[in-house]
C-alpha cells in the first residue's frame, strides 16, 4: 500500500482490544497511533500485554475525541454497550470513520436498543446512516460507508447459519431454534465469578435464557431477509475453553422434499462471493478448533427427513469472526481494499 491509514483503538485493554491490535499490527494498509481507554490510561501497553513486548510502544491514552481526531482517520470502538453512542457523533464530525464494535449502532430502531439496553438515545439521525456490519450479507453498502455497526459473536454466528434459509423462503421463519455454545473470553476480561476457571471448567450450562439481548439483533436481521416480522427461539450456553462459538440452529422445512446436497448446492451458491464462509461436505460438522485463530465460518448442514427439519452447525472464532476480524473485514471493505487483507486464515491445529 503507497500510504497508510492511521487508525485508534479505544477499548484497547480488553479482549477485542487486543485481537484488533494483533491484527492491525500486522495490515499493510494500517499504522496504530492511538490506543484509549480510561481504565488503563497512562500506562504503557505492553504493561498490560507483555508479549507485545519489541511490537508495540503506544502508552494507552484518555479518551480525547480531539487528540483521536488528530491523530486517526479510522476508530475501533472496542467499548461496553453505551459508550459509543456518545462519541461516534463527535467523531464522524471531524472527519473519522467509525467501526463500533458494541451494540449502539446495530439497531434500526433505537426503540429496540432502548427496550433491551436500558438506554435512551439522542443520535437518532447518526444511527440512521450505520450500516450493520456482517459482509456477507451488506457488503455493498459496507463500501465507503464512515459508521458500521459490528455484529456480535453469537448473531454473526447464527446469522450465517440461516441466511440463505430465510432469503430463499425455504424454512417456516418461527419454527426457528438457534441452540449456540460459547468460550469464556465472550464474557470479557472483567473478573466475574462464573468465568473463574473453578467455575467454569468441567461445567456446561446455560445462562440469559429467553432474554439474552443478542435475541433482537437476530431477529431484526432475519426479519430484513425474510421480509416479514421474524422471532427465533435463542438459548446460549457457556462452554468451558478460552475462545470459540457453535450455534446449532433448527427449523422446519416448507419443502420436506429438499435433501441435504440439496441445501449444501443452496448454501454454495448463496456465499460464492464469500471467502469466509466454508461449507462443508456431506457428513462433515464444523468443530469450532478449525476456525480458532481465524476470520472463518465453517457451516454443516443436516436434513432430518423423518421430523421435515434442517439443522444447520456454524463454527466461528468469536473474538476474530465474531468481534475483531470482522470489524476489519469491514473496513477492507469500506476501504475499497481485498476483503481477506490482513485477515488469519488458517487455525493452529490441533
Amino acid at each position: 500500500m503507497d500510504q497508510k491509514i492511521s487508525v485508534a483503538i479505544l477499548g484497547a485493554s480488553g479482549y477485542g482490544g487486543i485481537q484488533l491490535v494483533r491484527l492491525l499490527l500486522e495490515h499493510p494498509a494500517v499504522d496504530i497511533t492511538y490506543l484509549g481507554g480510561e481504565g488503563s490510561a497512562g500506562r504503557p501497553y505492553t504493561e498490560l500485554y507483555p508479549h507485545l513486548q519489541d511490537r508495540v510502544s503506544l502508552v494507552v491514552e484518555p479518551v480525547d475525541v480531539e487528540a483521536i481526531a488528530q491523530k486517526s482517520k479510522v476508530v475501533f470502538l472496542s467499548l461496553p454497550n453505551g459508550l459509543a453512542m456518545d462519541l461516534a457523533p463527535a467523531l464522524l464530525e471531524r472527519g473519522c470513520r467509525v467501526l463500533d464494535l458494541s451494540a449502539d449502532y446495530r439497531f434500526t430502531n433505537l426503540k429496540t436498543y432502548t427496550l433491551w439496553y436500558n438506554k435512551e438515545r439522542q443520535d437518532q439521525d447518526i444511527a440512521a446512516k450505520a450500516v450493520y456490519g456482517l459482509p456477507e450479507l451488506y457488503r455493498d453498502r459496507l463500501q465507503g460507508a464512515d459508521l458500521v455497526g459490528c455484529p456480535g459473536c453469537y448473531p454473526t454466528a447464527s446469522l450465517l447459519a440461516l441466511s440463505p434459509l430465510l432469503k430463499q423462503g425455504l424454512i417456516v421463519p418461527e419454527t426457528a431454534i438457534i441452540d449456540a455454545k460459547s468460550g469464556t473470553s465472550g464474557g470479557g476480561r472483567q473478573a466475574k465469578v462464573n468465568l473463574l476457571l473453578a467455575e467454569a471448567d468441567g461445567s456446561l450450562g446455560a445462562y440469559n435464557v429467553a432474554r439474552h439481548r443478542h435475541t433482537p439483533e437476530i431477529e431484526q436481521i432475519c426479519s430484513d431477509l425474510a421480509g416479514q416480522p421474524v422471532q427465533v427461539q435463542f438459548t446460549p450456553h457457556l462452554i468451558p475453553m478460552p475462545r470459540g462459538i457453535l450455534a446449532t440452529v433448527y427449523a422446519t422445512l416448507r419443502d420436506p422434499g429438499l435433501v441435504r446436497d440439496d441445501l449444501i448446492t443452496i448454501y454454495q451458491a448463496f456465499y460464492r462471493h464469500s471467502p469466509w464462509v466454508k461449507i462443508l461436505p456431506s457428513g462433515i460438522y464444523p468443530q469450532t478448533k478449525w476456525a480458532c485463530g481465524t476470520n472463518s465460518c465453517y457451516i454443516g448442514i443436516e436434513v432430518d427427513e423423518r421430523t421435515g427439519r434442517v439443522i444447520v452447525m456454524s463454527a466461528i472464532d468469536n473474538l476474530l469472526k465474531g468481534q475483531a476480524g470482522q470489524a476489519v473485514q469491514c473496513l477492507n471493505l469500506m476501504m475499497g481494499w481485498p476483503e481477506t487483507l490482513g485477515l488469519p486464515q488458517l487455525a493452529f491445529y490441533p
